[in-house]
């Protein structure tokens, strides 16, 4: 396993990192992922360790907790062989403080986490989403607060738009408080957008991404084609609607080329789409989900081997779309390269 920098700070993480999203099983959307136990837990991670992946993300809404429950319950014993990653931010409940970032619900919310998890420390924690109710300084200096208490190691923030991460980095830099080091954000093949503002933002500012549903939610796994209805028993059925939207043109075209892929490589289509993420400016870690073994075993493979040049490049193409005013120069004017090299 490949292991790298989590943005500029001294975190060093696997490329690939697993998301327990899938562990509990309970709740109305958070819940449709997986029914995965402790039992299944700790053999999923017994092979996450022996192919080098380290870090092991949840939410306190996943499941309603019982993600962190689980995943608490199949560390046991090897804390200090993995690294802890966890959010919070989300509704939790309908009570006026079970959802936001207010200094009262994250204070509450790393101490259930570290309860449920089985730990007196995080490795990283980050921040869901952001509440635009409470005061940035407020929500800084609470995390600072924590880090300070040896609560946590490291802060990230998820679902930012650009100008709410700056704003927070600027805040965190004049109080001279921790900054946020990771960005967990949506990337893949059929939703570039990260690329447009926030992947700049990161390599300038030094805030490594953490990449969620690398598989489009579900629509790369090599099973959605066309002219092919979606499979029976797929959970899009279920979920397809709390997802990011996708044009199915789009869709079809990208997977046209991975299928070309998967035959001159022999890697199978969900590899070949997270190998590509692999390889992007600012991406740490891409998390991955698995339900069982056999799925698992088949996403560690996006790891260990590299795309070529030309097919890095037709992949760009098939899933390039026009970005925004005022973004869409950087991709049509070559000379925008030297000042946004991310982009292009």
């Amino acid at each position: 396993m490949e292991y790298r920098r989590l943005g500029t700070s001294g975190l060093t993480v696997p490329a690939l990192s697993f998301g327990a999203g899938t562990f509990g099983g309970d709740g109305p959307l958070f819940g449709h992922w997986g029914t995965t136990d402790a039992r299944e837990a700790r053999r999923l991670i017994d092979i996450c360790l022996d192919a080098g992946v380290t870090m092991f993300d949840t939410a306190d809404v996943y499941s309603g907790g019982a993600s962190e429950e689980v995943l608490g319950q199949a560390i046991k014993g090897r804390r200090d062989a993995v690294l802890l990653s966890t959010k919070a931010g989300l509704p939790i409940g309908d009570g006026p403080d079970d959802l936001g970032t207010s200094r009262s619900r994250l204070i509450r919310s790393v101490e259930a986490a570290l309860r449920r998890l089985g730990t007196d420390y995080l490795d990283l924690f980050q921040l869901h989403a952001f509440d635009a109710a409470t005061p940035v300084d407020e929500v800084v200096s609470t995390l600072d607060d924590l880090v300070t208490a040896g609560k946590i190691r490291y802060l990230g923030a998820s679902n930012f738009a650009g100008w709410q991460l700056m704003k927070s980095l600027a805040t965190a830099d004049r109080e001279h408080r921790r900054r946020y080091v990771a960005h967990q954000v949506y990337y893949s093949l059929v939703g570039r957008d990260y690329e447009w503002e926030l992947m700049p933002l990161g390599r300038d500012q030094g805030v490594g991404a953490m990449v969620w549903s690398p598989l489009g939610w579900g629509r790369l796994t090599g099973r959605i084609r066309r002219g092919t209805p979606l499979p029976p028993g797929s959970r899009l059925h279920a979920t397809a609607d709390f997802g990011p939207p996708v044009d199915d043109q789009q869709l079809f075209t990208v997977v046209d080329v991975l299928d070309e892929l998967a035959h001159e490589t022999g890697q199978a289509i969900p590899q070949i789409a997270v190998n590509w993420l692999l390889q992007r400016p600012t991406v740490a870690t891409v998390i991955i989900g698995a339900r069982n073994e056999e799925q698992l075993r088949q996403n560690l493979g996006a790891a260990g081997w590299s795309l070529t040049p030309d097919q890095i490049a037709r992949l760009d193409a098939a899933s390039t779309r026009t970005a925004p005013y005022p973004y869409f120069p950087y991709q049509r004017q070559e000379g925008f390269a030297r000042l946004n090299p991310a982009i292009v």
